[in-house]
């Protein structure tokens, strides 16, 4: 987008001495930008009006009219003037271009379900993975998956007391969270099991190739599992190093603390202390065994030493604010500079609304569940509304499954959310089915029209009210996606893209497209715009952007 702001700046700056760049602000009442005059009149010993008034006077801007009011220095952009620099065909924006990103995000526990709670972290970090790669920068996705820890030895305890091959390969990993369950119950009785258990949590640990095969086996039964919902929710991940890839590697970063003399030993256990409000950081158990933060300050170090990492991210929920906050602290303790460049990127809950029990396996609501559970829906509405509609499964599985990520990613992260099917899927609401019917409008007009775009456009066909609010909320959208990056919250670009719906669905219904002439022209050019931005920022946020609904 053309910088008007830099623009009025560096004229404003030869009639007012000591403007600052700070001193140009937006403004909506009067004008598009002001600087009020007030600071100035001390030193020139004049009243803010009458400066004001000079100033107007002497400046002369090409395509803004300057105006004083009230002893403010008001600018108002000639609306043809604005989109003509705004759809000007720049260069990609690409201000992140060179950097690196890690993102760890979804991180799933093998043997486990992929239930609910994986869809904030999910789709967050999958968006924002987008985004970074959409600003320039080069993404690292890691699932760092949680794979360590007695609970492995306990199901290849359980899969020798009561599994069945055949069943397992048929079952896959609701055998695995059966067996699960059944031992945890059973150990809480049986101290023999547990201690069978125990006894084969130690045969991973040394390698044994009896127990790692089967380790093996339920980690890729597991991740079989959870790359199917990956595919629907168009995601890929760089990495799948979990922690028991790092367990080797927290012997160097007990080295690093004991070189800098910041381990100490606490009733057989290490601790490193941090400060007077948090708790000391446990980097290893007195019984021998290696704590999660020990494997998180591991896998920093990899992260960094392997891709050099300008920002690693953590998509975790904000309960684990602690640990991350200590994971953060030893690391700047240990004197890493670049412990200032990591961040965690917390959320809050989700719920669903409208699924019934029978849908739940046990106490778990999986995440498929819900995602056919919505594509369910969205068939039904989509066959009521275009019966005639061609490849209705496929358009209702982006838009069954789009609206539960929208929906996840439409208010503010760390919000809890508590949201219906029902709502999610209303073609006329904030949601995602809005967006992609809008995106499908837009393209169905221009095949009708048989639109092909035009580098002679007359843009002063373009500046009645409605047209002019579109023109304006695509101007800015490459700034409103860096500000996403910046804020790391992809529902800064879900709420652009249903106001700019919005927008154009009142341009829609108040401008008459096919008019003829460079009206239509303009128009029709206007609603390519609006369809490729949407598509575009569909695609930051995981969805579809199905042509025909």
């Amino acid at each position: 987008m053309f910088d008007y702001k830099t623009l009025i700046y560096n004229s404003a700056k030869n009639v007012l001495n000591g403007l600052e760049p700070s001193d140009v602000t937006a403004a909506d009442a009067f004008c598009d930008y002001c600087v009020p005059c007030f600071k100035f009149a001390k030193i020139l010993r004049k009243s803010p009006a009458a400066i004001a008034a000079e100033a107007a006077a002497q400046l002369t801007i090409d395509g803004i009219k300057v105006e004083a009011l009230n002893g403010y220095l008001n600018f108002t952009i000639e609306r043809e003037s604005f989109i003509r620099h705004a759809f000007d065909k720049a260069a990609d924006y690409k201000p992140l271009d060179g950097k690196t990103v890690c993102l760890d995000y979804s991180s799933v526990n093998i043997a486990k379900p992929f239930h609910i709670g994986h869809l904030m972290t999910t789709v967050i970090g999958g968006s924002l993975c987008n985004i970074y790669r959409e600003l320039g920068a080069k993404v690292v996705g890691i699932n760092h998956l949680g794979d360590w820890g007695t609970q492995f030895g306990g199901l290849i305890s359980a899969y020798r007391r009561w599994g069945d091959e055949a069943r397992l390969n048929e079952r896959g990993l609701d055998e695995l969270l059966e067996l699960y369950v059944r031992y945890h119950n059973e150990s809480e009785k049986d101290e023999a099991v547990a201690a069978e258990a125990r006894e084969w949590s130690k045969k991973i640990e040394s390698g044994d190739p009896y127990a790692v095969g089967l380790f093996e086996k339920f980690k890729a039964i597991t991740l079989e599992q959870a790359k199917k919902v990956y595919r629907r929710l168009n995601i890929e991940f760089d990495s799948y190093l979990g922690e028991s890839f790092y367990v080797d590697k927290v012997p160097a970063v007990e080295k690093k603390l004991q070189d800098k003399g910041l381990l100490k030993m606490s009733d057989g256990a290490e601790i490193v202390e941090l400060t007077d409000d948090m708790p000391p950081a446990l980097i290893r158990r007195s019984d021998g065994a290696s704590l999660y933060i020990a494997r998180d300050l591991a896998a920093a170090y990899y992260r960094k030493a392997n891709y050099d990492f300008d920002k690693c991210l953590y998509v975790v929920a904000s309960h684990q604010a602690l640990h991350f906050k200590q994971l953060f602290k030893v690391l700047e303790l240990l004197g890493e500079p670049w412990a200032q460049d990591m961040v965690h990127v917390s959320y809050g809950m989700v719920s669903v609304e409208g699924m019934s029990l029978s849908t739940r396996r046990g106490n778990v609501l999986y995440l498929s569940d819900v995602l056919d559970s919505a594509v369910e829906k969205a068939a039904a509405i989509i066959a009521e509304r275009n019966p005639d509609l061609q490849d209705k499964t496929r358009v209702a599985e982006s838009v069954g499954v789009g609206a539960v990520v929208f929906g996840a990613l439409y208010d503010g992260k760390l919000k809890d959310k508590n949201f219906s099917l029902e709502s999610a899927l209303n073609f006329d609401g904030e949601t995602g089915p809005y967006v992609q019917y809008t995106h499908a409008r837009c393209r169905s007009v221009l095949a009708k029209a048989g639109y092909k775009p035009s580098q002679k456009i007359d843009w002063s066909q373009l500046i009645d009210d409605e047209a002019y609010e579109v023109v304006k909320l695509l101007a800015d959208f490459d700034e409103v996606v860096y500000t996403a990056a910046v804020k790391y919250e992809p529902s800064v670009v879900s709420r652009r893209l249903v106001k700019i719906c919005q927008a154009f669905n009142r341009f829609y219904n108040a401008d008459r497209i096919m008019c003829g002439g460079e009206t239509e022209k303009a128009r029709l050019e206007l609603t390519l715009r609006v369809a490729d931005a949407l598509k575009r920022g569909l695609r930051l946020v995981l969805l579809d952007a199905p042509e025909k609904m």
